[in-house]
């Protein structure tokens, strides 16, 4: 096949061609060589060619972006009809379809039936909405309805019934009379319905959504909606009618002055109950409802409550006090029966136990407090204890300790004691710290050490409470059955023991599970998050669990249909926990159960006036007359609002934004959460109390960096009103100054790295004309002049046999020294090579008038006999000579003079005669071994080998000769002239006829011949007297023939090397070189068909970018992180990727003119030649001035080239790791300030050491240097810095005044994917990037790699999941220091999987590919640790290494058992299967976003196309994902299938059309990791 580096045509690009102009050149056919051109005679020689193909036309393959296009055409019109299917009925059905475990908060809410239309209300609904639309009411009906409390919050779960019909009822006629309204020009009002908690944002907005026609709009604190301004709000509310969210929501707004009272149309307040003191209900209507004095402006109010009274109140008080605070009445159905005919109530009864003994202390107890009953830590785990031993018993107070001092809780307990001694304002020795913490430790050793027995039904081990639950549990669950119960409990300490206590003695049949708040402050407790919360509901719902232990958090709307049995172990304390935990119970069969001790009067009591207060609630309800007036009630909101009378408020009066003493703790909290701040300072302001005049008097101390440094309060009577009251003056002197704005938002925000949303990427396929230089500046130097003095360079082969012939070296002289050059591989026949090495000799010499006269003469002998080309002999223009090199050169010292090596014979013998001429009585031995050449056709040469006596000019020509227009006879073959002046031509007919040789076209020795090259025919018979008989020996010949390519290599050397002078880099030639090849159009897609490939241009730059880039993500890391101690991870991140980028190496590149240097374009016939003299005969001399050459580069290809010459210069110095070349180039190409270093010594100058690193280091973290130092042998100079390396983001910076390492992970991440890249570089020399890329990433499944995409997160070597098992290995995983039990557990689960395979693997190093992947904190912590080490050790990279060594290297010394790991991942198997198994290179991976249906979860949908039919697809919630389950599909149908069967079922090609008819099946194989890119 014909290499596409079309000598003469795609080398050069004139500025007026058009781009697809040039597209047609460089890929069109070869055109056919005119008879005329090979007639040119004397005027207009023929050229000689690259390649005997010239005769034959080449079909021109289709191009690769006119294919991308075709297939970007079908992939739009297949994805918009697909789109249409994509209905939300579907996403509602996936949701509905999904694990619960994958799902978010959202769906899951969705999820559950909360969709109901409601359609038919009863009449107790209607009588209450037609009150609703006339007055504002707090409607008051039984519970059980609809609410259950959860993590303060709510999880709704509707029934569409009861209160939210009456709501939606309510809120059709408001909407309705909205319309109406606005319809008459009024101004658009909207409603807001209130909850409590976030999750009935979710729900009720669902419920509302289902059942109104209007749009409507959910909000909550989660979704940070405290940082929009008014813009962003008043797109909201003019897009909207109807808001869900929460009351501090709708608080904010009105404070802010986004909204107005007057612009709200009705306040719905979900839990009504809740509205007192300084609730978020409360506080609207205090602040803004009452403030609004037309009554025509102020919205109407609907309150939603199962009961007005939450409290041991009286209950008519109450209830007159809810009604004046939202300025409603309570109302009920007028016929109660009604209502009790709707709702199911469970049969109540009491369970009696025998009385329980008074508390006391187990034997455990006892001695934990008589060694440590001291600590303060302990005193709830005491309290508890002792408390359990009477409630629960002895088995179950033991307990408690277990969970107290477990490793977790004990390692939270130390760090708590550590965070109090840090923040004491008086200073103690460390030592009583240190002593504090080693009791802590032996408690815990103490309990370890103890023995428990297992619980017993004789003696105390259980009480008799217990004894009683347990015996009523067991009946209920005797055999498997559909009951659901829930056990409430007062404690969350009790949850958990009973839970724990019913594993060991309850029924088989018996699915437990629990339900607590998300509070977590004490030892033993745990956390719960709300997540959680919501998936244990969905579990009970479904059945999977079906006893639920519960504290107060599930009294509240929690709805079970076919919840049947709520047991009270602990007693209500308020009616409305009886009536809301009776409310769980919703079965019609149900039971409700008070467990009650035998004789105790309380507990009879308390049964009693819950039931009293029901029937007071009942009769209150019943007694309201029908049209009772607010003013009538005894208690007034007059009286109400009494109390705060004397509090200021603070209004602006542009906006009427209204500042409280309640609100400006949420101001005055939110200004300081803007204040930029660094990793060692506070983000919360600090309330410091006083005394004066038996008054409190408290002062607000805001952080450093505040303009507002303090601010005292009023005196006040109360520590929570002197608080608010700081806070207040302090937001006044924000306001005052500046600082706050006129809705009271802070000026004052978080910076945000510059040009975080900035475009760092640059368009793969944007290229564009750049000049390209062809020669080296080195030739100028001193031209134009006679040289003073010549250097000598030798050229000569390892093996000139390889050649077929005998060659003589050649001597190239030069006006300047040329640098030592690395040996070139030249090809010759099949499997014969050799290499040209290049001996430079040392001493220069100055050359005689005469010498310099021969050597111009023998110079432009060989350009015009062997290539045709006719200089001017003009000695001050020549860039260089050529000289033959004497035989026996290899014996003759290289110090010897230069002369001596000339052989001066033949130089004067070529100088003195241009040719041989022929005459009738030359010796026919003196015409054998001579080198011929066509007068007419310069492209016509050969070798004589001898003289065939039996052949005559006019015989006919012999069988197998070299093709030519003549072959008449021997004579005609030879001659080349016109047909006119062949005629008039005459020839001695007696001349001898002479086997030769044709030499062929080639002049790109640089590459093996291609299969046209092969097998060409050259024998020859010739008369000697037409042709020309040179004068040049053969032995010569046969070398200068090679000079084209040698020339062409060596002037790339000098082009490269010039760049590098440029950049101020010394940096190998060898290495030089590569960087700056770029060997085809598609270099940088690995593994791909090369498009235009240039042959013969050795190493191309992409293992030096793979390198390159690598350290330059290092350096500039370490750069960052000296320079900027203060920025966080995310800061460094873009300000790395600021540095790094493609577009910042690209624009610096181009600005240092680096595109000139770059070679893309292979050797070319019409370029190597001289320049500096004139061309008198050959093609082009007709031209005038120099011609301006230019290349088509890939933005992409400019950028990655700069990351080449940074590996480039990091290689040059590999052999002593001498680093400082490599970091000089990063300065050169990011240009910033961010990293001007010169030398690898110059990072640490740069950093200084903050305070944490060497503040004095405590007890403890002196034992956490000691315990590291065992598991890998380095001693630390700064234990705090190891402390910030295993201390988790979630454990506060208070504690120890450490910061968390995401700072020293942003470091190691970079540090140890240099040293895996450097293991991987050396230990396989010959891999392509893109299997280095595959097995690197077992090293770094998470780095931020700025050029490999998605393969290299997902495949082979060092990835999250080596580097946790690396972490458990090397037990690093004990060292961290976090918040939260659920990454705990989730920690914990992989250390016991990863454990377990590493046991079980019998030795085998890939142990842990096998397993999950781990929670993200151990490979970030492993990362740290190395960061760690680095700081520490004085930035000593040496360490780094030592680390990869020890720890690492030993898992990847055979690196094949990872092929399968880096090859299963379904994206690269389908490429493989594609390309290796069918021959396909017609294929392509697309992706893109399907259009969002109301807010539906985003799905992107991916396809496979092949030979533009697309056979797979595959969607999800991500372009990464989606491909993957593409990839899935499609291997369903392709896996088993024979390539023949293949290439039939898709019509495939590919293979057929590159071993046939010679036409490309296809222009390219795009990469795989550009395949795997997004297609739109």
């Amino acid at each position: 096949m014909f290499s596409n580096a079309l000598p003469g045509v795609s080398t050069r690009l004139s500025d007026d061609k058009t781009n697809e102009e040039q597209t047609s050149l460089n890929e069109g056919s070869i055109p056919k060589i005119k008879p005329e051109e090979l007639e040119a005679g004397a005027d207009e020689p023929a050229d000689d060619s690259d390649s005997e193909l010239e005769e034959n036309g080449v079909t021109r393959p289709q191009h690769v972006t006119e294919r991308r296009r075709v297939q970007n055409t079908i992939f739009s019109s297949w994805l918009s009809q697909r789109a249409e299917k994509v209905t939300k009925e579907e996403v509602k059905a996936a949701i509905q379809n999904a694990d619960d475990e994958a799902l978010s908060i959202r769906s899951l809410m969705s999820k559950q039936e909360s969709n109901v239309i409601i359609t038919d209300p009863r009449e107790y609904q209607i009588e209450l909405f037609e009150r609703a639309k006339k007055q504002n009411i707090i409607a008051v009906l039984d519970t059980g309805l609809y609410v259950c409390k959860v993590f303060g919050g709510c999880v709704n779960l509707p029934l569409g019934s009861g209160k939210t019909l009456i709501a939606v009822l309510l809120l059709r006629y408001m909407l309705d009379r909205e319309l109406e309204d606005r319809g008459m020009g009024r101004s658009p009002r909207i409603a807001f319905f209130l909850v409590d908690c976030v999750t009935l944002v979710f729900q009720q907005f669902a419920v509302l959504e289902c059942n109104l026609d209007q749009k409507i709009e959910r909000f909550c604190g989660e979704m940070r909606c405290d940082l929009w301004d008014k813009m962003t709000w008043n797109k909201y509310f003019k897009e909207n009618m109807v808001i869900v969210c929460t009351a501090e929501v709708l608080y904010q707004c009105l404070m802010h002055s986004f909204i107005t009272i007057s612009q709200i149309n009705l306040l719905i307040f979900d839990e009504a109950h809740h509205a007192k003191k300084n609730h978020s209900y409360a506080r609207i209507i205090k602040d803004f409802y009452v403030a609004e004095l037309d009554p025509l402006k102020r919205p109407k109010i609907f309150g939603m409550t199962a009961s007005p009274v939450d409290a041991k109140v009286d209950v008519v008080q109450a209830a007159r006090e809810l009604e004046n605070l939202l300025h409603c009445q309570i109302a009920t159905t007028a016929d109660l029966s009604l209502l009790r005919m709707s709702i199911s109530r469970p049969e109540e009864s009491i369970v009696d136990y025998d009385p329980l003994p008074s508390p006391y202390i187990t034997q455990l107890c006892a001695n934990i407090k008589s060694q440590f009953g001291d600590i303060e830590s302990l005193n709830k785990l005491f309290q508890f204890a002792t408390y359990a031993t009477s409630e629960l018993g002895e088995w179950c107070a033991d307990q408690i300790w277990l969970f107290g001092l477990a490793d977790e809780e004990a390692d939270k307990m130390e760090r708590k004691i550590d965070r109090a001694f840090q923040s004491e304002k008086e200073s103690r020795p460390i030592e009583q710290l240190d002593a504090e913490l080693s009791r802590i430790r032996e408690a815990k050793a103490l309990v370890k050490e103890h023995v428990f027995l297992d619980p017993s039904f004789s003696g105390n081990s259980i009480s008799s409470k217990v004894h009683c639950l347990h015996q009523y549990l067991m009946k209920l669950f005797e055999r498997p059955t559909g009951t659901k119960c829930i056990v409430f409990v007062k404690r969350r300490y009790t949850v958990r023991v009973l839970r724990e206590l019913f594993k060991r003695i309850g029924s088989h049949n018996m699915h437990l599970g629990f339900l607590i708040g998300t509070r977590k402050d004490d030892a033993g407790d745990v956390k719960v998050s709300f997540r959680q919360q919501v998936l244990t509901l969905m579990k009970f719902r479904k059945g999977e669990i079906n006893c639920l232990f519960a504290t107060s958090i599930a009294e509240e709307g929690l709805d079970i249909p076919d919840c049947n049995t709520v047991i009270r172990f602990d007693l209500y304390g308020t009616l409305i926990q009886y009536i809301q935990s009776r409310g769980r119970a919703r079965h019609s069969n149900s039971r409700y159960l008070h467990m009650v001790e035998r004789w105790n009067h309380q507990h009879l009591q308390a049964v009693r006036e819950v039931n009293l207060g029901e029937q007071v609630m009942r009769r209150f309800c019943e007694a309201l007359p029908a049209d009772r007036l607010l003013h009538g009630n005894d208690c007034s909101l007059e009286e109400v609002l009494s109390k705060e009378k004397h509090r200021r408020t603070y209004t602006d009066p542009n906006t009427g934004a209204k500042l409280t003493y309640g609100s400006s703790l949420t101001v005055l909290a939110h200004f300081v959460g803007c204040l930029p701040h660094n990793s060692e300072s506070t983000t919360r302001a600090t309330y410091v109390m006083g005394v004066q005049d038996k008054q409190y008097v408290c002062e607000v101390l805001l952080p450093q960096n505040s303009p507002i440094r303090s601010a005292t309060g009023r005196p006040s009577s109360k520590r929570a009103l002197a608080k608010r009251s700081a806070a207040f003056e302090a937001c006044l002197l924000l306001r005052k100054h500046g600082y706050l704005d006129a809705h009271l938002l802070p000026t004052y925000h978080k910076q945000l790295p510059a040009m975080r949303n900035a475009h760092l990427a640059l368009n793969l396929k944007s290229t564009n004309a750049y000049v390209m230089r062809v020669k080296p500046s080195f030739w100028e130097t001193g031209r134009g002049s006679l040289p003073g003095e010549l250097h000598m360079t030798i050229l000569s082969l390892e093996n000139p046999e390889m050649t077929g012939r005998p060659c003589q070296p050649l001597a190239l002289l030069t006006r300047n020294a040329l640098p030592k050059l690395p040996s070139l591989l030249l090809h010759f026949q099949p499997g014969k090579m050799s290499q040209m090495q290049w001996a430079v000799i040392p001493k220069s010499f100055k050359p005689t008038k005469d010498m310099l006269s021969s050597l111009t003469s023998f110079t432009l002998r060989i350009f015009k006999d062997i290539f045709n080309k006719l200089y001017e002999n003009n000695e001050p223009a020549m860039s260089y000579w050529l000289a033959p090199v004497v035989a026996d050169y290899r014996g003759i010292s290289l110090d010897s003079t230069c002369e001596s090596l000339i052989d001066s014979h033949i130089v004067n013998y070529v100088h003195a005669n241009e040719e041989v001429k022929w005459c009738s009585d030359m010796p026919n031995k003196s015409l054998a071994d001579r080198f011929l050449v066509d007068r007419w056709d310069g492209g016509r040469r050969f070798y004589s080998e001898e003289v065939d006596p039996n052949l005559k000019p006019q015989d006919s020509l012999p069988e197998g000769c070299a093709k030519h227009r003549y072959m008449n006879s021997i004579l005609d073959y030879t001659v080349s002239l016109y047909r006119k002046a062949r005629l008039e031509a005459i020839w001695d007919l007696k001349q001898p006829v002479l086997r030769a040789r044709r030499i062929l076209h080639r002049r790109n020795w640089l590459d093996e011949l291609d299969d046209s090259e092969k097998d060409v025919r050259t024998l020859a018979y010739l008369c000697p007297e037409p042709l020309k008989i040179s004068s040049l020996p053969t032995t010569v010949v046969a070398m200068a023939c090679l000079f084209p390519a040698i020339l062409f290599r060596l002037e790339s050397h000098l082009i490269t090397l010039e760049a590098c002078t440029m950049l101020q880099l010394d940096i190998k030639p060898s290495l030089a070189l590569e960087a700056f090849t770029k060997d085809s159009d598609n270099t940088e897609e690995h593994r791909a068909k090369q498009i235009h490939f240039q042959r013969g241009m050795g190493k191309n730059y992409e293992r030096l970018e793979f390198l390159g880039d690598c350290f330059l993500k290092m350096s500039t890391s370490i750069s960052l992180f000296a320079l900027n101690p203060d920025n966080d991870e995310f800061t460094s991140h873009v300000n790395r990727m600021l540095l790094i980028c493609n577009k910042n190496l690209f624009d610096v590149a181009v600005k240092l003119g680096l595109f000139e240097f770059i070679r893309s374009q292979g050797f070319s016939r019409r370029t190597w030649y001289p320049e500096g003299i004139k061309l008198l005969e050959g093609k082009g001399y007709k031209k005038t001035g120099n011609e301006v050459h230019k290349h088509r580069l890939g933005d992409k290809t400019i950028a990655d080239v700069c990351e080449a010459v940074i590996g480039a210069a990091l290689l040059s110095y590999s052999d002593n790791s001498d680093m400082d070349m490599a970091v000089k180039a990063v300065t050169a190409f990011v240009s910033s300030p961010d990293h001007a270093v010169r030398k690898w010594d110059d990072y640490y100058k740069l950093y200084k050491k903050p305070g944490y690193q060497l503040a004095a280091a405590s007890a403890a973290q002196l034992d956490l240097a000691i315990q590291a130092e065992r598991e890998h042998k380095y001693h630390f100079n700064y234990p705090r810095l190891l402390r910030s390396a295993f201390t988790h983001p979630s454990h506060a910076y208070m504690y120890e005044n450490i910061p968390c390492y995401q700072r020293l992970e942003f470091l190691g991440d970079a540090l140890l994917d240099m040293a895996c890249v450097n293991f991987l570089f050396y230990r396989h020399p010959d891999r392509d990037p893109q299997w280095l890329t595959e097995h690197k990433v077992a090293f770094q499944y998470h780095t931020l790699n700025s050029r490999i995409p998605l393969m290299s997160k997902q495949m082979a070597m060092v990835s999250n999941k080596f580097l946790g098992a690396l972490c458990v290995k090397l037990g690093f995983h004990k060292h961290m220091r976090s918040s939260g039990s659920i990454l705990m557990y989730n920690v914990q689960d992989f250390v016991t999987e990863i454990t377990e395979a590493e046991r079980e693997s019998d030795g085998a190093r890939d142990y842990w590919t096998s397993t999950k992947d781990p929670p993200k904190c151990l490979p970030d912590i492993v990362e740290a640790y190395i960061g760690a080490v680095f700081v520490d050790s004085e930035f000593n990279y040496k360490e780094v290494e030592r680390f990869f060594q020890a720890h690492i290297q030993w898992f990847f010394e055979d690196m094949s058992i990872y092929d399968t790991f880096a090859n299963k991942h379904p994206t690269t198997y389908i490429h493989n299967l594609l390309t290796l198994d069918f021959g396909c290179t017609n294929y392509r991976l697309m992706a893109s976003e399907l259009p969002s249906i109301d807010g539906s979860p985003l799905r992107v949908i991916a396809v496979l196309m092949i030979h533009n039919e697309i056979v797979a697809e595959g969607t999800a919630s991500s372009t990464k994902y989606a491909k993957v389950a593409a990839s899935k599909n499609a291997l369903e149908q392709l896996q088993g299938l024979a390539p023949f069967e293949y290439r039939i079922r898709y019509r495939c090609d590919c293979s057929d059309g590159e071993e046939g008819d010679g036409e490309q099946a296809a222009a390219t194989m795009v990469a795989l990791d550009d395949r795997v890119g997004s297609a739109i």
